[in-house]
C-alpha cells in the first residue's frame, strides 16, 4: 500500500502494534457503503469511466456477500478493514480495482465509515429505550395505586404509588433519548471527499455522495473533518449518561429484592444461584448492569484522554478511537436489553411495599400540613408538632394514625379527630394532587402523557416506533 517511500517493511511489532483489522471489521458494511456511494460519484463525475464505475461496483456487492455469510478474514499485513476491501477487490477484477480510491484518503473514509457506525448506534440505543420506556408504563399502569414508601437518604419519607415510582425513570430515558438524537443530529454530515485533509482537485459531488448515504450534507472543513471525533464522544456521553440511569434502577432492584426489603422477586431468567448456599437467589443480571455503567463511564473517558492533546488533522493516536466506542455499544445495548426484561417480569411484593410505608412514619409531613391549614399554625412550628407526634408514635411502637386522640392533643390540644383524615399512607398518597405528583389521578394522567410520547416519538432516522 505504502512501501514505494521505505526500503525495507515494518518490523513484527510495527506490524502488530498498527494492525486495527481486529476491531475495525466492524466496520464493513460502512466501508463498501462508503465505496459503493464513492465510486457511483466518481463515474457520473467521469472521474473514472462508466464502465470502471460498474466493475468496481459489482467487485464491492461481492465483497459485502462473502464478508455477510462467512465474515472478515484477517490479514494484519493489510492492516485495517479499508485495505482488506480493496485487496479483495484487486483479486476480484484486477487493476481496475485501484481506481476506486481515486479522490480520497483513507482518513475521510474512515471519518464517514464510523459516522455511519455511530449513527447506527445512536438509533439502536433509541429503539432500545422505546422498549424499556414501554415496558415501564406497563408496569406504572398496573400499579397506579400501589402504595410504597418514598425515600430520601434511603430513609422512609413519603408514601408514593409504584407506579410513580417507574415513571419516574421514564422521565430519565426520556432525555437520554434526547441526547442520542441531538448526538445523530450532530453527526450527520459527511466527511467523504475531504481526502487526506486539504480537499482534493478532482471535480467530485460531495453533495452526492452525502445523499447516497443518508447524510444531511458534506462537512465544511476538511481539516475538521478528518480529524473530528467529537461524533464520537457524544455518543459515549449519551451512552454514559443512559448508563448511569440503568445503574440506579438496576441498584433499586438489588435492594427491594433483599430479604430485609422483600419488595420484589426477579425472575428466574434474570437471577442466579450459589455455588454452596441452595437458598440464595442472586440479582447477578441487574449487578452486572450497575457493574456495566462503570465500564461505559470509563470509554467515554478513555476517548477523551486519547483526543484532548492532538493537532490537526489525523495522528494514528486516532486509531483507538473505536475500541472505546465498540465496547461502550456492545455493554450499552446488553444492559438494556437485561433491565427491559427485569421491568417487565419483575414480581412485585405490593403488600410488603404498603407496610414499610406504614411502619416508617410516612405520613407525618401530611400531619404537619395538617395542621397548618387546619389549625393556621406556622410550618416551622407545626414542623416541631409534629416531631413531638413521631416520637411519641416510636415510644409506643404504633403507626401514627393507631396514636389515641388524648395523646395528640396532649401534645397540642388544636388537634381534633378530623387529623386521621390525613395520617393514613392512602390519603396521604391521595393528596399529592400536584401537577407530575403521586396522586393516582396524576399518575393516570402522566400514563396517557407516557402513551402518547411513545406512539408519536419517532426515532432519530425518522421511523415511528
Amino acid at each position: 500500500m505504502w512501501g514505494g517511500r521505505f526500503a525495507a517493511g515494518p518490523s513484527d511489532v510495527m506490524r502488530a502494534i498498527n494492525a486495527s483489522i481486529p476491531f475495525d471489521k466492524a466496520l464493513w458494511r460502512q466501508d463498501i457503503a462508503g465505496s459503493l456511494a464513492h465510486v457511483a460519484m466518481l463515474g457520473r463525475q467521469q472521474i473514472i469511466s462508466a464502465a470502471d464505475a460498474e466493475i468496481i461496483t459489482a467487485g464491492l456487492n461481492q465483497i459485502g456477500a462473502e464478508y455477510a455469510e462467512h465474515g472478515v478474514a484477517e490479514d494484519w499485513a493489510l492492516e485495517d478493514i479499508h485495505m482488506h476491501v480493496e485487496a479483495r477487490l484487486a483479486e476480484l477484477i484486477g487493476p481496475v480495482a485501484g481506481r476506486l480510491h481515486t479522490a480520497r484518503s483513507r482518513n475521510d473514509q474512515v471519518a464517514t465509515d464510523f459516522r455511519l457506525w455511530v449513527r447506527d448506534a445512536c438509533d439502536a440505543a433509541d429503539a432500545a429505550l422505546h422498549a424499556l420506556q414501554t415496558a415501564l408504563v406497563a408496569r406504572a399502569e398496573e400499579h397506579v395505586a400501589s402504595i410504597m414508601p418514598g425515600f430520601t437518604h434511603l430513609q422512609i419519607a413519603q408514601p408514593v404509588t409504584l407506579g410513580h415510582h417507574l415513571l419516574a425513570y421514564f422521565e430519565m430515558f426520556a432525555r437520554d433519548r434526547d441526547r442520542f438524537a441531538s448526538a445523530r443530529a450532530r453527526l450527520n454530515q459527511c466527511p467523504l471527499g475531504s481526502a487526506a485533509l486539504a480537499g482534493t482537485g478532482f471535480p467530485i459531488d460531495r453533495d452526492a455522495t452525502a445523499a447516497a448515504l443518508g447524510f444531511d450534507g458534506p462537512t465544511a472543513n476538511s481539516l475538521d473533518a478528518v480529524s473530528d471525533r467529537d461524533f464520537a464522544i457524544d455518543y459515549l456521553s449519551a451512552a454514559a449518561q443512559t448508563a448511569l440511569h440503568l445503574s440506579r434502577l438496576a441498584e433499586e432492584f438489588i435492594i427491594w429484592a433483599s430479604q430485609p426489603y422483600g419488595f420484589v422477586r426477579l425472575p428466574d431468567s434474570f437471577s442466579t444461584g450459589s455455588s454452596i448456599m441452595p437458598q440464595k437467589r442472586n440479582p447477578d443480571a441487574a449487578e452486572l448492569v450497575r457493574g456495566h455503567a462503570g465500564r461505559i463511564v470509563g470509554c467515554q473517558t478513555a476517548l477523551m484522554i486519547t483526543m484532548k492533546g492532538l493537532p490537526l488533522a489525523y495522528s494514528k493516536d486516532m486509531q483507538d478511537d473505536k475500541p472505546p466506542v465498540f465496547e461502550a455499544e456492545g455493554l450499552l445495548m446488553l444492559s438494556l436489553a437485561a433491565m427491559t426484561g427485569m421491568v417487565a417480569d419483575t414480581g412485585f411484593d405490593t403488600t410488603a411495599m404498603r407496610k414499610a410505608t406504614e411502619r416508617g412514619f410516612a405520613t407525618a409531613t401530611d400531619l404537619a400540613d395538617w395542621l397548618v391549614r387546619q389549625a393556621d399554625i406556622p410550618f416551622r412550628e407545626a414542623h416541631h408538632i409534629t416531631g413531638a407526634v413521631v416520637r411519641l408514635a416510636e415510644d409506643k411502637g404504633v403507626a401514627l394514625d393507631a396514636l389515641a386522640l388524648a395523646d395528640l392533643q396532649a401534645i397540642d390540644a388544636r388537634i381534633t379527630d378530623a387529623v386521621y383524615g390525613a395520617l393514613s399512607v392512602d390519603a396521604s398518597v391521595a393528596s399529592r394532587t400536584s401537577y407530575g405528583g403521586t396522586a393516582p389521578d396524576q399518575v393516570r394522567l402522566q400514563i396517557e402523557r407516557a402513551r402518547t410520547y411513545l406512539s408519536e416519538r419517532t426515532t432519530a432516522a425518522g421511523e415511528t416506533l
